[in-house]
């Protein structure tokens, strides 16, 4: 796999979020993937706990877009950090939250699937 495909497998979770298609979402997961989730302080440590995060996060109708990533490969692994906002409506107002992300990836068969995800608000600026 190359970076564009790392890149293109972000935009497709973007897509899939979008969609607010739980199947969509969570057929990008490993089962035994680990989570640290934007809008939850909650540790998400495995499809279940994962799926009740995204069944929040879809009634908020969320969007995202990605401004920067940082993409490396190692074999099986591939690892994409960077800056994303999410858009999120909120009684009955849309609003954007910036974020930054670290997604890992792991190669299982012919699919690369998301073993590791962090997600988190971006800090008060200093």
């Amino acid at each position: 796999m190359e970076k564009k495909d790392i890149s293109s497998f972000l935009r497709g979770w973007c897509s899939a979020l979008k969609s607010c298609s739980i199947e969509k979402i969570m057929a990008m997961y490993a089962s035994d993937a680990f989570f640290l989730p934007t809008l939850s302080a909650r540790i998400r440590r495995n499809s279940d706990e994962i799926r009740e995060y995204f069944e929040f996060l879809v009634q908020l109708e969320p969007a995202c877009t990605v401004q920067h990533e940082n993409i490396r490969i190692f074999g099986d692994i591939a690892i994409n950090s960077g800056a994303y906002t999410f858009y999120v409506v909120k009684g009955g107002d849309r609003a954007a939250v910036p974020a930054r992300f670290t997604f890992v990836y792991h190669k299982k068969g012919d699919d690369w699937l998301i073993v590791e995800h962090h997600s988190s608000l971006f800090p008060d600026a200093e």
